[in-house]
């Protein structure tokens, strides 16, 4: 069983997101949804800069969303074909509820902006926990849209970067264990 809340532990040895393109409705309502932004929040920060912003797409956005991707896709790529517009739509369509989260570091604090960063993809993780600890499955997808300058314009502003899409939902199919690293080939000691 993927996500099982029974404890901390067993939850932490199950999670496994969902994929965006499977999940249906229902999705978090807004005050839940905030909660579970408020969990997000509480990642580690050095420095107490909250160097991360949350920027909900509501369902009745999604049609603007999608046409907002599809003119920053065409303006860098005016050969795109029908196939590759359609996988845009349907990004911007998956999944119920979808917040992307913006890194937005100071550039005025001493706190490295590498910790910064790392400060922000931590808030993707919790959203993802917060999601699940919420009975929902979550999705942190990244893509072509994270680095599009006119997407992170429309979403995020000048000196502030995507650091993903995070779809969230319920699974339309049972979750699929994905292929995890052997300890022995990522895990060393330090020794002298």
């Amino acid at each position: 069983m993927f996500n099982d809340l029974s404890s901390l532990p067993t939850y932490l040895a199950s999670r496994r997101s969902g994929k965006p393109r499977d999940m249906v409705a229902p999705g978090p309502g807004d005050a839940t949804l905030r909660t579970m932004i408020g969990m997000a929040a509480r990642t580690p920060d050095h420095g107490k800069l909250a160097p991360w912003r949350f920027v909900i797409v509501p369902a009745e956005q999604r049609t603007a969303f999608a046409a907002m991707l599809v003119a920053a896709y065409r303006a860098d790529k005016p050969e795109a074909g029908r196939l590759e517009i359609e996988a845009i739509e349907q990004f911007a369509h998956q999944a119920p509820t979808l917040v992307v989260v913006v890194s937005a570091p100071n550039a005025a604090s001493h706190i490295p902006l590498w910790e910064q960063q790392l400060s922000a993809g931590a808030a993707c993780m919790n959203l993802l926990h917060a999601a699940h600890a919420h009975g929902f499955v979550g999705g942190w997808l990244t893509g072509w849209a994270t680095y599009s300058a006119a997407v992170r314009d429309s979403l995020a502003g000048e000196g502030a970067t995507i650091a993903g899409f995070v779809f969230i939902g319920t699974p339309s199919r049972d979750l699929d264990e994905r292929p995890r690293p052997d300890l022995e080939t990522i895990v060393r000691y330090w020794a002298e």
